[in-house]
């Protein structure tokens, strides 16, 4: 991975973008794209937009969502303390013990989540998953008063994690899930940008992924696609307490995810093979025989249908504030679809 690209990245993983909470995050994806191209849209529910080769066919659609998990305030007790409720699918054993940052109209607010210390805790709590209602946040304040100078209800949370880089081309951060996929989507158009192709190219960040797959709804209705690509991730398999035989086998360095079932056109799924081994791209294939749970579910069932396919990288430690990926397979994943969108032509068969 070029320096540059690892500090976008840097970037996108660290503005903060809880479901609902996405401007910021969507201000960095479109100052960058507007150095790619002019022909640029946000709507109404935040969904932010960028086209390449408007008058091209097909039409295709790359999609990823930018949002992120997280909390938000609910209640500020008279102590001072500060109590949450969460944003998409949280690890309740994860939040104890953790700096977060309150993200508040007069800028970002340091805290610690607070709990009932392990001396104090009877033998049965110790074994049970903490309720959200038994944890707080802690900024100092001496009471409400003060702590309302600055905190409002319903203002969001993110954990204070930012992207370290390990050995062997892994890097490790929060919300991976899906900024790669934002990421990735800004790499594949500004290495398409002047070049040729016979496609239309949508390049569509959406939002409230995480709470109901909702920013895919009016932006593929809107774009109105004859093929679309979900650019996600995907659980990770090569660590202790897996059951393989259960979910299969996905390890990362080895590739793109490519998935197959009901969710994805054959057709598509068989031309991305193809494409991978034609140019030596390492990849690994998910089997899902119902809805994916990604945007690629929405993608598929709007209008008239749309040919769908879903690619995703793989990572360890999904939902938690260190999920963790190896560039080696961001880089290939850019190479597949670019590689994919090359190939594509009009009046190509797509109906199974």
């Amino acid at each position: 991975m070029r320096e540059e690209s690892l500090k976008f990245l840097k970037e996108l993983v660290e503005t903060p973008s809880p479901s609902g909470f996405e401007t910021a995050v969507q201000k960095v994806i479109e100052n960058r794209m507007k150095k790619i191209t002019e022909d640029t849209s946000t709507d109404v529910i935040g969904n932010f937009t960028a086209v390449l080769n408007r008058d091209g066919n097909p039409k295709i659609m790359l999609a990823a969502h930018c949002d992120e998990i997280g909390l938000m305030v609910k209640y500020i007790s008279d102590e001072g303390f500060i109590y949450f409720t969460t944003i998409g699918g949280i690890d309740n054993h994860l939040i104890p013990g953790r700096k977060v940052y309150i993200h508040t109209n007069k800028g970002k607010v340091l805290g610690i989540i607070g709990k009932k210390p392990v001396h104090w805790m009877e033998k049965e709590e110790r074994e049970k998953t903490l309720k959200i209602e038994n944890m707080w946040i802690d900024i100092g304040a001496k009471n409400r008063k003060e702590a309302e100078r600055t905190v409002n209800i319903g203002d969001p949370v993110t954990v204070a994690e930012e992207l370290e880089v390990l050995r062997n081309n892994l890097v490790t951060s929060r919300a991976f899930d899906d900024k790669m996929g934002a990421y990735l989507i800004v790499e594949i158009m500004d290495a398409l940008k002047d070049k040729k192709f016979m496609s239309s190219l949508y390049g569509v960040v959406t939002v409230q992924e995480e709470v109901g797959l909702r920013g895919a709804v009016p932006s593929t209705f809107r774009v109105d696609p004859d093929i679309g690509i979900c650019i996600e991730v995907i659980w990770a398999t090569d660590h202790p307490s897996i059951d393989k035989k259960k979910i299969g086998e996905y390890k990362i360095g080895a590739g793109p995810v490519i998935s197959r079932g009901a969710n994805i056109n054959p057709k598509l799924f068989s031309l991305l093979l193809d494409t991978a081994k034609k140019e030596k791209i390492p990849y690994q294939v998910f089997g899902e025989p119902g809805r994916t749970g990604t945007d690629a579910h929405v993608m598929q069932l709007t209008k008239k249908g749309v040919a769908t396919a879903l690619v995703s990288v793989p990572i360890r430690y999904m939902h938690t504030p260190v999920e963790l990926l190896s560039t080696k397979d961001l880089d290939w994943t850019a190479r597949l679809i670019i590689a994919l969108i090359k190939r594509i032509k009009p009046g190509m068969d797509f109906i199974p």
